[in-house]
């Protein structure tokens, strides 16, 4: 598969798994925000953009975990953090819908703010396990002064 072992193999499956939830689930509320929006017109609309937002929920959370573990090694792990993601995102989304209840659609908005605000946090959590540079995992504080003549 990959030759490069990761450096936290924990954080990559972890964070990648957070990643797909939190973007397969942002989604899954677009699509009920869409609905909520559009309430008026749901005899025409309003199944298939539920069943557009659970396909892309599953779809995103599951090819988003399986893309970001890439770098582990074990094919079954990868595959194990693709499922969670895609089900994590399915039952995160649907958090929206009592939100909705309760706070109508600003409530949906935030929700959706927060899902992708966790699958930003949650990718640049994968990215420090994996090691790559300038995801902020390297030493020394920066502050030093130099001649900008450095071998590449």
């Amino acid at each position: 598969m990959n030759d490069d072992a990761p450096k936290d193999p924990l954080a990559l499956g972890l964070g990648s798994l957070g990643g797909g939830a939190g973007f397969g689930s942002a989604f899954m509320t677009m699509s009920q925000i869409a609905l909520r929006v559009l309430q008026d017109q749901f005899e025409r609309i309003g199944y298939p953009i539920l069943t557009a937002g659970v396909i892309a929920a599953v779809g995103v959370g599951g090819a988003y975990g399986w893309y970001r573990s890439f770098n582990l090694n074990n094919v079954w792990q990868r595959g194990v953090i693709a499922v969670l993601a895609s089900v994590g995102a399915l039952l995160i989304g649907f958090v929206a819908a009592p939100l909705e209840g309760f706070f109508g659609i600003a409530g949906m908005l935030v929700w959706l703010a927060l899902n992708i605000t966790f699958g930003v946090a949650s990718a640049r959590w994968a990215l420090t396990g994996k090691g790559v540079e300038g995801s902020g995992t390297g030493e020394g504080s920066g502050t030093g002064k130099g001649s900008g003549t450095g071998v590449r």
